[in-house]
């Protein structure tokens, strides 16, 4: 006798299975889809120069130099009161400072480099109202033996206008101990923790883990039916691999499954935050939750003062003593006040530091450390993203 419902039963498994294999080859034909950028009226959000306080309804300025838009910016506030003036006298300082510097070799520099830096980050501490100490905030010490960066160390104390930077980025100074009032670190480490010197960094020290992945068109992108919005962006193609993706997993980024992921993968945070918002006009919830996630997201990141978008995203896989947790404003900050005190206490050891294995090191850092913290000393205070037009002389 025929078993009629044992052959029903194989022709509708193979029916299925068929249906199955004709709807994963349908899904494998469907065009990639792209997030939608989320917006604030007009204005794509995406990372900013600014940590702090970044401006989301503005273009980027396009300038050779923020001086002069930096100091029509601290008139335009200025209320007329002491903390509004001393910013803008500082501000003026600091500039007066950068122009001496370029007169001066890499021996000299760091003496007028680090003025320039200090006098800046005041007149920051001054229209943001950072209370903070006049004394420096930062010394150094030599440990015995070769002239060497890893010799040289800053220390980062509790009170002063490093300590005010610290505590603008809410990153306070932590002591080591009651008898150690400060947190100490190499100056090697603290140039392995800079993204704009990393590449000096890594041919200097071919042997050490690179610290830094660089990253393509950061974003927010948003989700309307599930009222959702996270971080993207994309990696070059020679990152976009399997152990960049293990490499971020510590930081809970993971690869964007409805990108093509063909040549350059798409990279999504995995926290979102609630974005209930009609026609691109936020509530002052929403912006909160938006300003917050930005803030956590942007902490992450380091960007290159450029003609480019060039943006990294700082691992926190390793777990070497090198790595330290702190704004780039501030570690450049203490270098810069290390390499002056040697300038102007023992300028034969600078000058033997500048001769010896990490010269080119030293020198990449001495040349655009000025240029950098400027930049986003410039965008803390405004809130605006500067590009240089690539006239520059």
């Amino acid at each position: 006798m025929v078993d009629l419902n044992g052959r029903i039963r194989r022709v509708s498994d193979k029916a299925s299975a068929n249906e199955k294999a004709i709807k994963e080859i349908k899904d494998s034909l469907k065009p990639a889809k792209k997030r939608e950028q989320l917006k604030i009226g007009i204005w794509p959000v995406c990372a900013y120069h600014a940590q702090m306080e970044p401006e989301l309804k503005s273009k980027t300025i396009l300038t050779d130099s923020t001086w002069e838009y930096v100091e029509i910016y601290l008139k335009q506030k200025s209320d007329g009161s002491v903390k509004h003036k001393n910013a803008i006298f500082y501000w003026q300082q600091a500039r007066n400072f950068y122009q001496a510097t370029k007169s001066l070799d890499n021996n000299s520099k760091p003496l007028t480099t680090y003025y320039c830096f200090l006098n800046a980050s005041k007149a920051l501490l001054e229209i943001k109202n950072i209370p903070y100490d006049f004394s420096h905030g930062v010394s150094g010490r030599s440990e015995k033996g070769h002239n060497n960066i890893k010799n040289e160390f800053v220390r980062l104390k509790t009170k002063g206008v490093l300590s005010g930077l610290c505590s603008y980025f809410e990153e306070a100074v932590v002591p080591q101990s009651e008898d150690e009032p400060h947190e100490e670190y190499s100056l090697k480490d603290v140039f392995y923790n800079l993204a704009y010197i990393h590449r000096s960094y890594n041919v200097t020290y071919p042997n050490q883990t690179e610290l830094f992945v660089p990253i393509l068109n950061p974003k927010i992108v948003k989700d309307k039916t599930k009222n959702k919005a996270w971080m993207q962006f994309e990696l070059e193609p020679e990152h976009s691999n399997k152990a960049t993706l293990t490499r971020l997993e510590s930081l809970k980024y993971e690869l964007e499954v409805i990108a093509e992921n063909d040549e350059n993968y798409t990279i999504r945070h995995k926290r979102r935050f609630k974005w209930d918002v009609a026609r691109n006009n936020p509530d002052t919830d929403n912006l909160n939750r938006l300003n917050h996630y930005l803030k956590a997201r942007r902490k992450e990141l380091q960007y290159i003062y450029s003609a480019n978008e060039l943006w990294y995203i700082k691992r926190k896989d390793l777990t070497a003593d090198s790595i330290i947790n702190r704004n780039p404003l501030v570690l450049s900050y203490a270098a810069m006040h290390r390499l002056s005190e040697l300038a102007r206490y023992q300028p034969n050891v600078l000058k033997s530091h500048l001769e010896k294995d990490a010269s080119w090191l030293l020198n990449e850092f001495i040349e655009k450390s000025i240029v950098q913290f400027i930049d986003q000393v410039s965008s803390e205070i405004t809130g605006n993203k500067f590009r240089i037009t690539g006239f520059r002389s």
